[in-house]
């Protein structure tokens, strides 16, 4: 892996029932994997898939000056698609076409605002694939969202 491409791989998930969500990253940089993860209450599924991007790439702004390229690699075509709307989204200040802002602007706002820093190539994955010939990082940040959100649950009963 080149140290001036850093691979991010995302996920988030939620419990609908209990609005409490977990997302996680695993992020390599120079072949060094470093785990994210976190949790959230009164939120939704959308909102932790943007988490998850939004903290990786804060925490590259923070420690790794001028990364070349960023791949992230999500399972949401929710997030996926940000990067493509954009400009749409900032020229209507972030309203639908009702007039209303739309959901998650101001996690939609930083989203946006991070991809002006870097030089980022989402690459959506399939969700939830066991079998793979190579080490599948996707699964394993859905296995660690899933578990965030049932430990957070456990806490609460």
């Amino acid at each position: 892996m080149n140290s001036q491409l850093i691979e991010i791989y995302t996920d988030g998930s939620c419990n609908p029932k209990f609005k409490i969500g977990g997302w996680a990253a695993i992020i390599f940089i120079s072949n060094n994997k470093l785990v994210l993860k976190g949790v959230e209450n009164e939120t939704t599924h959308n909102r932790m898939e943007m988490l998850a991007v939004i903290n990786s790439l804060k925490h590259v702004l923070n420690e790794i000056p001028n990364p070349k390229l960023i791949n992230i690699y999500t399972d949401s075509q929710y997030v996926a698609e940000i990067p493509r709307r954009a400009k749409k989204l900032v020229s209507k200040k972030f309203t639908s076409n009702s007039g209303n802002l739309i959901q998650n602007s101001d996690l939609v706002k930083k989203l946006i605002q991070l991809l002006e820093s870097f030089n980022i190539e989402f690459i959506k994955v399939k969700a939830h694939q066991k079998t793979s010939d190579l080490i599948n990082y996707n699964r394993e940040v859905d296995m660690l969202c899933r578990k965030i959100v049932r430990q957070q649950i456990n806490k609460t009963l």
